[in-house]
């Protein structure tokens, strides 16, 4: 019976460690399943994600006050990459959006306001921290390829 119980919590753990999220936009639901990680905290990490019915619900009716099966539909066709990569030595790192984007380490000073500087390789702009810039959901992203480069 111990030996039940103790199999039985191991999978638990497991079943819960997998079904991990992380956001892919700053409103409500705009969440991803995580599938799988690899080289967290390396020169080649990975993490694949993929939709999940349910969060898009939660968006359609939380943000979009919309209760549709084709509002879902739309959101679970939502033009994304499932998976995000980085190299941790360099900063440089990709979003779910496509964005080449450049961790630079903490702010030391600049007329931006956050803690942190990232900068989007492909449009030459440095993240402002505000709503429109998703600073908040691309420094989780690189946070969760490189959990020891943010503090």
């Amino acid at each position: 019976m111990r030996h039940l119980l103790l199999v039985l919590s191991a999978l638990m753990l497991a079943t819960s460690a997998e079904a991990r999220t992380i956001y892919y936009g700053n409103k409500v639901g705009m969440e991803l399943t995580i599938v799988k990680k690899s080289g967290i905290g390396s020169e080649h990490a990975s993490i694949l994600a993929k939709h999940n019915r349910q969060k898009a619900g939660v968006y359609c009716r939380e943000y979009g006050h919309d209760f549709s099966k084709e509002c879902i539909d739309a959101e679970m066709k939502s033009p994304l990459h499932f998976e995000i990569t980085a190299n941790c030595k360099t900063g440089k790192f990709t979003t779910f959006y496509g964005g080449n984007m450049l961790f630079q380490g903490r702010n030391k000073g600049t007329e931006v306001t956050t803690d942190y500087l990232i900068t989007s390789i492909d449009d030459h702009v440095v993240l402002d921290g505000s709503g429109a810039s998703s600073y908040d959901v691309t420094l989780d992203q690189f946070k969760a390829l490189c959990p020891n480069r943010v503090r």
